[in-house]
């Protein structure tokens, strides 16, 4: 059991994406630093903003399944159509749902003296098509770097 799970964790592809899921959220880091003038160790687990480390994974998973399996195999094209969904819904659906958090927070705050939360909805959750793009390229990158 144990050598099984030594060989999965010591596969260059899933080093490859954990190394494109650490590069992009080592970034956020680093971003955090610059716009806010101080480190949230926080971000570096938190989703949401650039760049995208869910586009990261996925596509270092991709073209990691690409060179290794090949371009034109059952696997690639499963893990083609889950990297499409991935990217979508954290551009669409996940990136619409901190919008309404935004909004939702804004409200509460302006209701007289009812405290419906006790607490401040997440906002920061999906990522713009540009967060998605820089998680891309970080991907691509990290699975041309080890595979």
């Amino acid at each position: 059991m144990l050598k099984a799970i030594c060989l999965i964790f010591f596969q260059r592809l899933f080093l490859a994406v954990l190394l494109a899921w650490c590069l992009a959220q080592g970034l956020k880091l680093i971003i955090s630093v610059i716009k806010e003038g101080k480190m949230k160790w926080r971000r570096f687990l938190e989703p949401g903003g650039m760049p995208s480390s869910h586009a990261a994974v996925v596509v270092a998973l991709l073209v990691g399944v690409g060179i290794k399996e090949g371009i034109e195999t059952t696997v690639f094209i499963i893990t083609l159509v889950f990297a499409s969904v991935t990217i979508y819904e954290a551009i669409g659906v996940r990136r619409e749902v901190g919008e309404q958090a935004k909004l939702l927070n804004e409200i509460l705050q302006n209701l007289p003296s009812q405290r419906l939360l006790s607490y401040r909805l997440k906002e920061q959750l999906g990522h713009k098509p540009v967060e998605a793009l820089i998680g891309g390229i970080i991907g691509l990158f990290a699975a041309l770097l080890l595979l």
